[in-house]
């Protein structure tokens, strides 16, 4: 009884083998070769970003609005619908010409997803539209106005372009791709850095370290502790690695294309990540943990994990494919499941300006790791230290 009583309580134990294990790896060769790694996965980011791009342009096509008098209007749908057999047209939508006198209004609409609008007259057209649009659909629209204007001079009539500074449609599609970039940055993080939990965990229990810490503290403060002590060495790892790639940007920022503002802004964008980042990091550091945990040497870390390294893929793939489609059943999914909400959510902070579901997100996901990390404790102690409660045991006591 003395015994149980000198024991510390499970946040300060957490936080003593937390700082046991910073201390022990940060000054370690092994760390320092380790923050050479992530290096190699550069090129990786970058084609992950360049591929996301582009999907982010098919996930949700623009739209031309047509704000044209009424039979000129059906006049240009018949030779839209006649050209759109042969040449791959933009999607169209006829609009009231009233709406054409407030163009900003008309573009800005996130349920229209207009990029342009096509209107004054088919003697006269004129196409509004961010100077992205107007290059990419000038020819279409010219196209569309010399068939509804008959056909038969073959002539190509002249569009007058007015830019205007953005529309919805390129307005979402930047926030898809930022979206993409955080989910892809979130994912490469937490595999790369992940996986420092197995190793470390293993060592231990074969140098039979794990028992004498077992029998000092709780088994639920030496998985806490061990996860936060990763989480701040991540932490340790990011703080480098970012401070290369602003040393980057220092010298070759002009050449740097403008990133894409997320939606809440870049600075809640920058909190809401690092959050994200540690629950990821803690939802399947603590999975990655209770692995290590059962298993037997170092050796079969790596075929016991597979399932987990899947599985993370299959997170990643769920929440790339559910940020096309916000507030959806596969996304509302994504953002509920507790390994794929981080990701779910990141992507939504890029894309929505709403604040409230990130609070909510969060304390779930909190309530995941508590879980998690209960879970994890007790089965090592009864699978592995065979120290488990035991009914008969306590009725005899």
């Amino acid at each position: 009884m003395m015994h149980e009583t000198a024991r510390l309580g499970l946040w300060h134990a957490a936080y003593v083998m937390a700082r046991r294990d910073f201390r022990a790896i940060l000054f370690s060769k092994a760390f320092v070769l380790f923050l050479l790694g992530p290096l190699f996965f550069i090129g990786i980011s970058l084609v992950a970003g360049t591929l996301g791009a582009r999907a982010a342009e098919s996930a949700a096509p623009a739209r031309l609005a047509v704000a044209l008098p009424q039979a000129e209007a059906a006049a240009f749908e018949r030779a839209y619908a006649y050209l759109d057999r042969a040449v791959n047209l933009p999607p169209m939508r006829a609009v009231p010409v009233d709406s054409a006198h407030d163009s900003t209004r008309l573009l800005a609409d996130p349920a229209a997803n207009f990029g342009a609008v096509v209107t004054g007259s088919l003697a006269a057209p004129r196409l509004i539209g961010t100077e992205e649009r107007l290059e990419s659909w000038r020819g279409e629209v010219a196209l569309i106005v010399a068939e509804a204007q008959g056909g038969g001079s073959g002539a190509i009539p002249d569009i007058a372009l007015e830019p205007t500074k953005t529309s919805v449609a390129t307005q979402r599609s930047a926030r898809v791709a930022t979206a993409t970039g955080a989910i892809t940055l979130l994912f490469l993080l937490t595999m790369l850095l992940a996986g420092m939990v197995l190793s470390n965990l293993v060592e231990e229990k074969a140098n039979k370290i794990i028992e004498i810490l077992a029998a000092a503290i709780p088994m639920d403060a030496v998985f806490l502790g061990k996860l936060l002590a990763m989480l701040a060495l991540s932490f340790v790892g990011i703080a480098v690695w970012g401070s290369l790639v602003l040393v980057g940007v220092a010298v070759g920022g002009a050449a740097l294309p403008a990133l894409p503002v997320p939606a809440v802004g870049w600075p809640l964008f920058v909190l809401v990540f690092v959050l994200y980042f540690s629950m990821a990091y803690l939802l399947i550091g603590s999975v990655f943990l209770t692995i290590g945990s059962m298993a037997p040497t170092v050796r079969d870390v790596q075929t016991i994990s597979m399932p987990a390294t899947i599985m993370q893929l299959a997170v990643f793939f769920l929440a790339t494919f559910a940020m096309n489609s916000p507030g959806s059943p596969v996304e509302l999914f994504a953002a509920i499941f507790p390994l794929s909400s981080p990701y779910a959510m990141v992507a939504r902070a890029a894309q929505s300006m709403a604040m409230w579901p990130h609070l909510a997100a969060l304390v779930w996901q909190a309530i995941w790791v508590a879980l998690f990390v209960r879970s994890g404790a007790t089965l090592f102690r009864r699978k592995v230290m065979k120290s488990g409660p035991s009914k008969r045991a306590t009725k005899a006591a």
